[in-house]
């Protein structure tokens, strides 16, 4: 794998980010049919590789290291797009899942228990 570190975002898009304080912007993840799959969180440099190589990059909090979205589990994600929202603290990208996009193997992160009541 090459290392996201290595990779700087350019400028104009690094001047539109509003990070955390630990530096971190969250994504949201979407597959090409418009089903939300997961959240994650990038950092420039995760977002730089995602721009550059098309493959799903992110920053774990509780590793505190980049992780590229199928790697060891297989379950890739294709990069088709990559959106900013307006006020430029949240990105959404859209992708083609292969395998589930969740780390427990499901196809979402997001329970399939609608909170409101009843499945979905």
């Amino acid at each position: 794998m090459t290392n996201p570190a290595e990779y700087e975002l350019d400028r104009g898009i690094a001047k539109r980010l509003k990070r955390n304080n630990q530096g971190l912007v969250p994504a949201i993840v979407q597959a090409d049919s418009g089903e939300v799959l997961m959240m994650a969180w990038m950092d420039d440099h995760a977002l730089a590789h995602t721009l550059a190589t098309r493959k799903g990059t992110y920053y774990s909090r509780s590793r505190n290291d980049y992780w590229v979205k199928g790697e060891t589990s297989g379950n890739t994600q294709a990069v088709l797009g990559v959106r900013l929202d307006c006020d430029g603290d949240t990105i959404l990208l859209t992708v083609r899942q292969r395998g589930g996009a969740c780390h427990t193997g499901d196809r979402t992160c997001f329970d399939a228990t609608d909170l409101l009541g009843g499945q979905l």
